[in-house]
């Protein structure tokens, strides 16, 4: 037998062996699946409906036709995003049913503590360098493109987050928490995806795998099991492929967040993966009910089709399922500026050595209307998230947190190699590491004041990790971000 003859015979061998075993391990997900969490077996079954159904064309022309009708001037972005401008009344949030027919409110008051509103309008989008701006009136929106909606595995999913499958327990510091029947279901199954995504024959949808078999452990999740988080947190994040370093404030309640944010253009691997830095307000506990507004900067292929940091906002009220979504991708924040581009490319970017950049946002609650205001820099008022879209975000958020968040799709059975931050790890410090600084968080009473407990975690410290500190110039602040895979990060 020559070796070419032995390879096809043991390919061909693999290859039954391996198609018999993922027959009866799918089977096997669905059954236990449509036992353990129906309501995750019908979101399955909807979302393959969706794509049977998923037309990109007639998607976008309804897109199309909605926003041609507001749209008043298109402009075109070095990167190749058009802008366009539409009447601030006719942008995506007034087809909510609660928003018909109103007009964007009037700038709440700002919290106090904030220096003075700066005069001059600073410019950090690619597109706003050529001194283009939107008219008075009207509001910039990127358009989407046939292109950007095929990227999208359906319209459903389109312009949403991945469903994370963990909750956030304000009782257990902010860590997410699992149960021991969580564990003993997720330690078979992660051999069990380890062992079989290692074969180089085996080609899976490994996100389709991965959130099948967290599903089986997430609903078993009991509040009493804080004692096993951080165990858990590697576990079910390692299956859901989400890796962080973060750092956070709990166990108080919190009406906004300031921070500034180093800006750099990771390397991303995969366009099923992304990088991002943000900040996250957060409230409710566990399950369908978590609340998050968030606002940062990100690296995503799949959404915009490149690798330029952009500039993006999001918020759920059910834990990442049926509401929310990024940017103005559907009805719910309200754009009131019309100089800044939710979704457009960020310039400058740091430099490795060279030059820092960084971008200061602001989230607070509106003490008058209740609403969730976003600013940047000293003073531009983005827009606001309206408190009626939230269910424990109506009132106050109970946690904070700061960082990065890359999606790690174990490319080849190896670690991927995208990269959170600037690619380098915490300890190279000021021009090489990305950072976080002059963290803050909004009182009960609208004051902006110093954080007073922030803790640190990297759920991958070395693939990624994270450094804080506190200084006069800087207050509290961390240096985080990593390379990803690596010698120790195999």
């Amino acid at each position: 037998m020559t070796p070419g003859s032995f390879s096809n015979m043991a390919s061909s061998w693999c290859n039954k062996k391996i198609s018999s075993v993922i027959s009866v391990f799918v089977c096997f997900l669905l059954v236990v699946s449509s036992k353990i969490c129906p309501v995750s077996s019908s979101e399955t079954g909807s979302r393959h409906a969706t794509n049977q159904t998923f037309r990109p064309q007639e998607e976008l022309q309804k897109l199309k036709f909605d926003m041609l009708v507001g749209s008043c001037l298109s402009l075109q972005s070095p990167v190749g995003d058009l802008i366009d401008c539409v009447l601030s009344h006719q942008q995506p949030a007034f087809d909510h049913p609660q928003l018909k027919g109103q007009k964007p409110l009037e700038p709440p008051e700002r919290p106090k503590g904030l220096e003075p509103t700066g005069m001059v309008t600073e410019n950090f989008q690619l597109w706003d360098l050529s001194g283009e701006a939107c008219p008075e009136g009207t509001i910039p929106i990127r358009r989407t493109t046939e292109q950007d909606m095929l990227r999208a595995s359906s319209i459903r999913r389109f312009g949403r987050k991945l469903r994370r499958h963990v909750r956030r327990d304000t009782n257990s510091n902010g860590h997410e928490v699992f149960s021991p029947l969580c564990l003993s279901l997720s330690l078979p199954l992660l051999f069990l995806v380890t062992v079989l995504t290692s074969f180089t024959c085996l080609e899976l949808n490994r996100f389709w795998l991965m959130s099948s078999l967290l599903t089986l452990c997430v609903n078993s999740c009991q509040r009493d099991q804080v004692l096993f988080h951080r165990v858990f947190i590697v576990l079910c994040f390692q299956i859901v492929g989400l890796q962080h370093a973060v750092g956070y404030v709990t166990g108080d309640q919190y009406y906004g967040a300031k921070a500034s944010i180093n800006v750099w253009a990771p390397r991303v691997s995969s366009q099923y993966e992304f990088s991002l830095s943000q900040m996250w307000v957060i409230s409710g506990s566990f399950g369908d009910d978590l609340n998050t507004i968030e606002a940062g900067w990100q690296v995503s292929p799949e959404l915009y089709g490149d690798n330029y940091p952009r500039f993006f906002t999001y918020w759920t009220s059910d834990a990442y399922q049926a509401t929310g979504c990024y940017n103005l991708l559907c009805s719910g924040f309200v754009q009131t500026n019309n100089r800044v581009a939710i979704g457009a490319a960020i310039s400058p970017t740091s430099s490795y050595s060279g030059g820092q950049f960084d971008i200061s946002l602001l989230v607070w609650k509106d003490p008058k209307h209740g609403n969730w205001w976003l600013e940047f820099g000293n003073g531009v008022l983005v827009g606001y998230w309206p408190s009626f879209l939230f269910t424990h975000l109506r009132d106050h958020a109970s946690m904070v947190q700061f960082g990065g968040e890359i999606v790690n799709s174990m490319p080849s059975g190896f670690h991927t190699s995208t990269q959170m931050g600037s690619g380098h790890f915490a300890g190279e410090g000021f021009g090489k590491a990305s950072y976080f600084r002059n963290l803050q968080v909004v009182d009960w009473d609208n004051n902006l004041l110093p954080l007073s407990n922030l803790r640190v975690l990297a759920d991958h410290p070395n693939c990624y990790d994270i450094q804080g500190g506190i200084n006069r110039v800087w207050g509290n602040y961390f240096y985080y971000g990593g390379p990803g895979r690596n010698v120790r990060c195999p």
